[in-house]
């Protein structure tokens, strides 16, 4: 067994460089407000970056790899939207139009009608709004490279060169250092996530949704048929609870959910399982998050999505005792978990010792060989690049360690 080994990778977002950050920044931006135009010399340098980013998470200890999201852009090294924001440019069918989910009015819901609020109406943004609104805090979630936008007409995906550029650069990435060619994923929204900016097209909130899944199925299709996994983000399923005010009820906010579930599963119909990968965290904003829901409320919904593995936040101080919910929940046996080993929520740099712990706590419930070891959420936009180094370098030697006790 000393060849077995606990598995590493991470939940998508990696900082990017400052010479891509700068590039990005330099792109215009067409008339619509949303699309960024490309150049065969921003092609070249984002190729490039990719490839040397391949190189240098394998030097790290990590297994399983990804573009780090660089196809998505940023143009500030502070951004906490690139994941979702980058959607915007592959889809038509959405205008500027100054209405957006930092903008509308609160919205109330009730049981049995339960909606979304505006972000600054969150129950958790509004508990500690003298921490929110202090720019010293050091919860500010920076700037996306476009605004949000609103559905004003039919949804249809338009970014198959984007997301043909984003599989070209990982595989060449995965081929310049000799990887498995199937080794790599690539992010992709989720229909829950992406139908939250305002709708003033579709008839009901559910039609929506199922747009967009109908529309985000062409890039999980175009990820798999490469070869490649396909990572859906989907922070909604439990970070839509902390929008919904006031509280609901656990039994409304599962329905509510369930419906995003559904769309989602929709969207990964005939794709398969071994090339899919969920992620769901509670936001990757470093606030309080008090009025997170508990896992244990959605660990069920997210095992109804089909995927073959299930990435989610365990070292976030708010959630990391619920790797014990593992304890009562049937994992079917040809899948994984992904736990988050290391955290993006705060500086300090997990000890190696301490991510083997965190590794072998989740092992001794799942079983070793259905652990890949990674991290919360996204680390690009979120922590220095320094330190985002020195947590993946702990999260691979963390894993060695652990595997040297767990397979002998």
């Amino acid at each position: 067994m000393t060849n077995q080994r606990i598995e590493t990778s991470h939940a998508g977002s990696l900082p990017r460089t400052p010479e891509l950050i700068a590039a990005n920044d330099a792109r215009r931006l067409a008339d619509d407000g949303l699309t960024l135009e490309r150049t065969p010399e921003f092609d070249e340098l984002l190729t490039a970056a990719v490839v040397d980013l391949v190189r240098r998470q394998q030097a790290l200890g990590i297994t399983v790899v990804g573009d780090g999201e660089y196809g998505k852009a940023m143009t500030s090294a502070v951004d906490y939207g690139a994941w979702w924001s980058y959607s915007f440019q592959r889809v038509s069918g959405l205008t500027v139009t100054g209405a957006d989910i930092f903008s509308q009015e609160p919205v109330r819901s009730s049981p049995g009608n339960v909606r979304l609020t505006s972000f600054p109406d969150r129950r958790d943004w509004t508990i500690f709004a003298d921490a929110y609104q202090d720019p010293t805090s050091g919860i500010s979630t920076g700037k996306t490279a476009t605004a949000f936008p609103s559905t004003t007409g039919p949804l249809a995906y338009v970014g198959q060169s984007a997301i043909a550029s984003d599989i070209a650069n990982l595989k060449a990435g995965l081929a310049a250092t000799g990887a498995d060619p199937s080794s790599g994923f690539i992010t992709s929204l989720s229909p829950g996530s992406g139908a939250r900016i305002a709708n003033d097209f579709y008839a009901t909130e559910e039609e929506h949704i199922w747009a967009w899944a109908e529309v985000l199925r062409e890039e999980y299709t175009a990820i798999v048929e490469a070869g490649l996994t396909v990572q859906i983000d989907d922070p909604s399923i439990a970070e839509n609870w902390d929008q919904i005010v006031p509280e609901p009820s656990v039994e409304d906010y599962r329905a509510f959910t369930r419906i995003r579930v559904e769309a989602l599963n929709h969207a990964l119909r005939g794709l398969p399982e071994d090339q899919i990968r969920f992620h769901l965290c509670w936001g990757s904003w470093h606030g309080p998050h008090t009025t997170d829901i508990e896992f244990r409320h959605i660990a069920d919904l997210m095992l109804e999505i089909t995927a073959g593995a299930y990435s989610f936040e365990a070292a976030n101080v708010r959630h990391e005792h619920e790797w014990k919910v593992w304890r009562d929940l049937d994992l079917p046996a040809h899948k994984k978990i992904i736990p988050g080993i290391v955290s993006h929520a705060t500086n300090v740099v997990e000890h190696p010792e301490l991510v083997a712990d965190r590794i072998e706590a989740f092992a001794s419930v799942v079983g070793p060989e259905r652990v890949v070891a990674s991290t919360d959420c996204g680390l690009g936009g979120r922590i220095h690049p320094q330190i985002a180094v020195a947590k993946l370098a702990a999260l691979g030697e963390g894993a060695r360690i652990a595997s040297s006790r767990l397979f002998g």
